[in-house]
């Protein structure tokens, strides 16, 4: 009798195995109690706060082993100078017909981006097999695509003998009595003005971040990062206005100083702070 249950048992076995292995079983919901993984894909969407701008992407992931997930990173955001100050009172276009606007002051262009990169999540919290809370790191790398756009104001002209209108210009080195003379300045130029002056400007980044994830292994995606992230690129980025600008112009007149937003260089790298929210779904 026991040598029968032993051949039943085996078969039994043997049987499961098989239905496993042609993929009519598949037992995505188990624990295998060794590597943890319940789902192996994942997709969550992003919302990534920096220090000095913001992104929007999506991470679509594979869980490797229950302390692993590779994934794939796509982004598009903006990054901003550290010294850029929001100026919140243009002067009054009441007279012209015209609203003021608030603007930055000494903004030159607007940087956005285009991120495409691959990371690795990897959990150090056994105890997130009972309490829930994974707790690890990830680390990121990958292509960063900038795309240079030109700051446009609305700026009160003062010609003699014509009445004050308001002409749209961007920053060219000649125009620095009007493009930084705040008394002049009405406010920001809709976003579209310059659309179509964008230029290209490559690099590359990388993040390193803390990961907590509530339910790592649940339906449903909920998680925070806390980390640094650097963008590179080839070449400085000339986002507001600093003593190169003037080198580089055509302006026969010599800058004033006092005028300008102090202590201001522009480079090539960005390193920022960041928290980041993540939503989305395993399976």
């Amino acid at each position: 009798m026991n040598k029968l249950l032993s051949i039943l048992f085996l078969l039994l076995m043997c049987s499961i195995t098989g239905v496993a292995q042609t993929g009519v079983f598949n037992p995505k919901e188990l624990n295998n109690g060794s590597k943890g993984i319940v789902y192996d894909r994942e997709a969550a969407g992003e919302l990534k706060l920096f220090s000095n701008g913001f992104e929007l992407g999506v991470n679509i992931g594979q869980l490797k082993t229950y302390y692993r997930t590779n994934y794939f990173h796509f982004g598009i955001g903006e990054l901003k100078h550290n010294r850029e100050i929001k100026n919140r009172d243009g002067i009054s276009g009441g007279t012209i017909g015209r609203s003021s606007r608030s603007y930055i002051f000494g903004k030159q262009n607007n940087l956005y981006t285009l991120r495409a990169g691959y990371g690795i999540k990897r959990y150090y919290s056994e105890k997130a097999r009972k309490k829930g809370l994974a707790i690890g790191t990830s680390y990121e790398g990958g292509f960063t695509l900038g795309l240079l756009k030109p700051y446009y104001l609305e700026i009160r002209t003062t010609e003699t003998g014509i009445s004050p209108r308001v002409i749209v210009e961007r920053f060219t080195g000649d125009n620095v009595d009007s493009f930084l003379s705040p008394e002049r300045i009405n406010g920001a130029a809709p976003a579209i003005n310059g659309i179509t002056e964008i230029q290209l400007r490559p690099g590359f980044h990388f993040n390193a971040a803390l990961h907590f994830d509530w339910g790592a292994f649940d339906e449903f995606v909920k998680a925070i990062e806390v980390g640094i992230a650097t963008d590179v690129f080839f070449g400085d980025i000339p986002l507001l206005i600093d003593e190169a600008s003037y080198t580089n112009s055509t302006t026969s007149t010599p800058p004033v100083v006092d005028i300008l937003p102090s202590n201001v260089r522009n480079r090539p790298f960005f390193i920022n702070f960041y928290v980041a929210f993540q939503f989305g779904k395993r399976w």
